[in-house]
């Protein structure tokens, strides 16, 4: 089996609630842009606390109201092969990208990057909605909805694809 050209990793801190979130949204994304298959997704956390569960019934109830079901998704921690594995590295905040380039090994640290710097206009965290009401989720759903756009203009490029085009009057 070969992998597909291109891969992208989100990652927060438990992997159920911002990084499923946004690993869902750019999973839907590429179908509806005709890209699935061309590009690996997948998200993890930086700690194992929640490993093998599925994402925070909060995230999975946003997500599946505006049509994106992240309930097949279970959380997994970060692994070294991953910083090897993907070409694009996402970290939700701070003390995520932190961890992330403590970890990784000097030549692949070029990979890692906040997740917002494709949606700068909500600044440099998305914050994590967990200890919060269904307010938060929905923040949450709208950041990565903004990033996951800028996202596919990305991967387009990387995969060396023409721009999309825009249909007018």
């Amino acid at each position: 089996m070969t992998l597909p050209p291109f891969a992208v990793l989100m990652v927060c801190t438990g992997n159920i609630c911002r990084s499923p979130t946004a690993d869902g949204l750019l999973r839907h994304a590429l179908r509806q842009h005709g890209l699935e298959g061309r590009v690996l997704v997948d998200s993890a956390g930086t700690h194992g606390y929640h490993v093998g569960e599925p994402p925070d019934p909060r995230s999975i109830a946003t997500a599946r109201r505006y049509g994106v079901d992240l309930s097949p998704l279970r959380a997994r921690r970060i692994d070294k092969s991953d910083f090897q594995r993907f070409d694009l590295i996402l970290a939700m905040d701070d003390g995520h990208l932190d961890i992330l380039l403590r970890a990784c090994p000097q030549q692949y640290q070029s990979k890692v990057k906040l997740y917002l710097e494709y949606a700068p206009q909500f600044g440099r965290e998305v914050p994590d909605p967990y200890y919060g009401g269904p307010e938060g989720f929905e923040a949450v759903y709208r950041m990565c909805e903004a990033a996951t756009a800028a996202l596919i203009d990305e991967i387009r490029a990387r995969l060396g694809l023409t721009a999309l085009p825009v249909s007018g009057n």
